[in-house]
């Protein structure tokens, strides 16, 4: 584990490989990309203390460290350079994290380890952090209004232009699309209709955001976007590529469902 943590610290200094990388970065931009590495590495450090004293299964001690690395290849790496000047790049790296590394920390299940790490204190702050999630409609509306209020064209470049806001965007994406994963992954029989109320609302509306990129006749971010075809890609990522986790979501909690009523079912018989 020190190795694999040495090796990834190691990679994010080297100038070519990575824009923003904490060394290489100058100003705000420094401050700014060093608070997201401790951040990232502090949560991953908190898993680790707690793994240590709470055992968690192979795979997902796995899945959590291979998200962390993720993470922070998403943050600070090329990825992070290149959307400054490129709409699609910048969504890419958003739907990165609200649809791929947000449903990856949801599904290795960490709280066991924050909740060794963290003291009884802890552990209630972050019971009451994650209470949110026994509701999976007010998590998707909570995820919606955040997705809508930073692609609102001033806060959008506002938070481009501004490393310290840019940094507040992605918690808030982060925080809760994992809220909203968290909720919907782990309904329980009688939240799966909400929560594939909320999968399909959140499906909808993120699709409509990406079709009114994809259809706009200017560009929306124009110290952004190159040109109109890179926000019109910048659409299609968001409505075609960011539809599929939430698909593949619905079909998970959708069986998991089924086989829950089946074996009532069957009990019942």
């Amino acid at each position: 584990m020190r190795k694999l943590i040495g090796s990834v610290a190691a990679a994010l200094f080297v100038a070519p490989a990575f824009g923003h990388s904490p060394l290489t970065a100058s100003g705000a931009d420094r401050v700014a990309a060093s608070l997201s590495l401790l951040l990232v590495c502090a949560l991953w450090g908190w898993y680790w203390l707690g793994s240590r004293r709470t055992a968690a299964s192979v795979w997902r001690r796995g899945l959590f460290h291979g998200t962390m690395i993720l993470t922070l290849l998403t943050v600070l790496g090329p990825l992070d350079s290149w959307a400054e000047d490129s709409s699609a790049a910048h969504m890419f790296q958003h739907m990165m994290m609200m649809a791929v590394i947000a449903p990856l920390i949801a599904w290795a299940r960490p709280m066991p380890q924050f909740f060794s790490a963290s003291g009884e204190l802890g552990r209630r702050c972050w019971q009451r952090a994650f209470a949110v999630t026994r509701y999976p409609m007010l998590c998707a509306w909570l995820h919606g209004a955040v997705i809508w209020f930073w692609h609102v064209p001033p806060l959008y470049m506002a938070a481009l232009e501004d490393p310290w806001l840019h940094v507040f965007e992605h918690a808030c994406f982060l925080v809760t699309a994992i809220w909203f994963w968290w909720a919907v992954l782990y309904s329980n029989a009688r939240q799966a209709p909400a929560a594939l109320l909320a999968l399909l609302f959140t499906l909808m509306h993120t699709g409509f955001l990406g079709a009114l990129l994809t259809f706009a006749s200017e560009p929306w971010y124009p110290r952004e976007a190159q040109s109109l075809q890179d926000q019109q890609l910048a659409g299609l990522i968001m409505w075609v590529m960011g539809g599929v986790p939430y698909i593949i979501g619905a079909f998970f909690v959708g069986s998991r469902w089924y086989r829950r009523l089946a074996d009532r079912l069957m009990v019942n018989d």
